[in-house]
């Protein structure tokens, strides 16, 4: 079970405290077992500080704690402190990775059977999509909506998310694409093949938490190939 530590102090050396923390970064590398670390101070008290640390488990934290280098640290942080610093130890009993949560709806919503769905709880009126298929970006909610409608007339097809990685305003989506052709694409008339492509996608959030910017790479040249448009050039 995740795990979390809350450290609260007041002082007024964040500076110096800020110095601490990466030094403490530069000695543990390797050994720290921490996985993620957030520093806030308080807007309505500026000696407040307060610091999240994230743990893979309890036990790791115990085993972070148990680094000499943290003892270390820890001393020299008190001595930073206006007074003794409080710690709050939290197991995580609930977890909403948002970013994560969009970036699955909106590969499921492109795979919706029947009518596409009209994407805009999901995309910013005013996304940019850059896909290799396309000379020019793609921009504007219409527009983007006009260029998945193309693939879903070329193709019946379903995703399968393999990866997504999120930081800040931005995610990652590695994916496997399976599908059949049903339809014209890119001037090849429906063959009834199985074919299959895999890519990754970059995603950028807007402040309002929808997509703004997608970047596409996929295996387009093992696509063309599977559908036979290879096949007189390999000849």
């Amino acid at each position: 079970m995740t795990f979390v530590q809350l450290i609260e102090c007041r002082t007024s050396r964040l500076d110096e405290m800020n110095r601490l923390i990466d030094d403490w970064v530069r000695q543990t590398k390797g050994k720290r077992t921490a996985t993620h670390a957030v520093v806030g101070r308080d807007r309505s008290d500026a000696s407040h500080v307060v610091e999240v640390v994230e743990f893979p488990s309890y036990e790791e934290a115990v085993r972070n704690s148990n680094l000499p280098e943290t003892d270390r640290i820890f001393r020299d942080m008190v001595a930073l402190c206006d007074e003794v610093p409080t710690f709050t130890d939290l197991d995580v009993v609930r977890d909403e990775r948002l970013a994560e949560e969009t970036v699955r709806r909106f590969f499921a919503a492109l795979a919706t059977p029947g009518e596409l769905p009209p994407l805009n709880d999901l995309l910013d009126e005013d996304i940019h999509s850059r896909d290799p298929v396309n000379p020019q970006d793609t921009i504007g909610l219409d527009s983007v909506r006009a260029e998945f409608r193309m693939w879903r007339r070329a193709f019946d097809f379903a995703f399968s998310v393999e990866d997504v990685l999120c930081q800040d305003e931005r995610a990652c989506a590695r994916w496997t694409w399976n599908a059949t052709h049903r339809g014209d694409f890119l001037g090849i008339g429906s063959t009834g093949r199985r074919v299959t492509m895999t890519g990754m996608t970059l995603f950028r959030f807007a402040d309002n938490g929808k997509i703004a910017e997608l970047w596409w790479q996929h295996d387009q040249l093992g696509l063309m190939q599977q559908l036979g448009a290879l096949d007189e050039l390999e000849q």
